[in-house]
This record gives C-alpha cells, sequence and structure tokens, in this order.
C-alpha cells in the first residue's frame, strides 16, 4: 500500500507532495498518494499528517470528514505503521490545544500546545524562517541530520511535552521548543520537512526506510 498524505484541507500538499514522491522515488518506497478517504488510510503503509492554521480548525476539518480520525487511528494506534506529524500535524499528537480555548488533541504523546512566550523584543510572533536545530536523542528519522543543521519553521504555537524522552529535537526563539518529538511509531516535526531543503529531504528518505 502507498505512503498516504493525508488531506483535509489544511496544510501545502502540493510541496509535501512533491518532496515525499521525490525521495519515494530514490528509495523505492513506492507510491505516495493524497487522500480524504478512511479506507485508503486504514490500509496506508505509511501515513503523513500534514497542518497549517490553528489548532482547532485542523481538528475541526479531521472531524468533518466522516471517519477520518477513525481511519487515523486504527492505521497508527492498531496497525503501527510509521506516522509524521508536520506542523500542526505534530501538535495535534498532544492531549488539548490552548490556541483560542481548549481543543483536544490525539493524545498519542503526552503534552498541550500552548503560546510561544519569547523572552527579548528581537524574537518576533510568529516564529517564522531558518532557525537551528539541537538533536536531543537518536532517532532513525534523523540519520545523518545533526546539531547545528537548519530547518524552517513558521508557528505561534509550540508543543509543551509532559514527557522529556519524547523530544528529539529541539530548538531555540527567545525560550526553548521542541522541534520534533517521537515515540514508537510516531514522529512529529513542528519545522516543514518539505521547505527545509536538504535536511527536509533527508528526514523525509529517513522516514520512508524507517521501519519501526
Amino acid at each position: 500500500m502507498p505512503t498516504v498524505i493525508v488531506d483535509y484541507d489544511s496544510g501545502n500538499l502540493h510541496s509535501a507532495l512533491k518532496a515525499f514522491q521525490r525521495m519515494a522515488v530514490e528509495t523505492g518506497d513506492g507510491e505516495v498518494a493524497v487522500s480524504s478517504d478512511p479506507d485508503s488510510i486504514a490500509k496506508a503503509s505509511r501515513v503523513v499528517l500534514p497542518g497549517v492554521g490553528a489548532f482547532g480548525s485542523c481538528r475541526e476539518g479531521l472531524e468533518n470528514r466522516d471517519g477520518l480520525l477513525e481511519a487515523l487511528a486504527h492505521s497508527v494506534r492498531i496497525r503501527g505503521v510509521p506516522f509524521l506529524g508536520i506542523c500542526v500535524g505534530m501538535q495535534l499528537l498532544a492531549d488539548m490545544g490552548r490556541e483560542h480555548g481548549d481543543t483536544p488533541g490525539f493524545g498519542w504523546i503526552p503534552g498541550e500546545v500552548v503560546p510561544i512566550n519569547p523572552r527579548g523584543s528581537r524574537f518576533k510572533i510568529p516564529h517564522m524562517g531558518w532557525n537551528e536545530l539541537a538533536i536531543e536523542r537518536t532517532h532513525p528519522v534523523f540519520d545523518g541530520i545533526i546539531s547545528g543543521d537548519h530547518a524552517f519553521f513558521v508557528h505561534s504555537y509550540r508543543f509543551d511535552s509532559k514527557c522529556p524522552e519524547s523530544v528529539l529535537a529541539s530548538t531555540f526563539h527567545g525560550e526553548a521548543i521542541a522541534a520534533a518529538v517521537g515515540a514508537g511509531n510516531i514522529v512529529g516535526t513542528q519545522f516543514h520537512p518539505e521547505k527545509s531543503q536538504h535536511l527536509g529531504l533527508r528526514l523525509i528518505e529517513n522516514f520512508l526506510r524507517w521501519t519501526p
């Protein structure tokens, strides 16, 4: 079955699809598809959940497609296929989002999504642009990526992890920010791999090769 990028009207699917297709050809991983069909997602070999915008809006977009949340849970939590959440797709892994009120997340990685509160007026919100990564823990998706490499971020809220061991990489924007989290077959990046040039393509390649 193909790697499926979930379409729920949130995220730059064109850029993500092109980046994943390019690396799928190089890795020989096979087909990459964009789909909102629950059956396709439930049977996917890997699942990618992008997300752009507000936490609550993204959650609502998933809920408004019949069977989509259930298909995600079946594929990721029951079948255990590799999962990559990008930006708000990563934030949805948390227990709760605190953006414009409280919205439940998936609860797959303990934590909550809270506003970035930088110390210092030079740190603007939203946090937008290239930032250095600090690799906190070894993980197959970060093979060949080292502390000091740069990734592209666009966000105003951050993932406040309640399990420090789940933070795979961090960055700094007036305060420490989780740049990537992971647990078991689940990984998420606050930055956009599809916009992060060499680093992003390497991470996508690693994800397509990853067997948890």
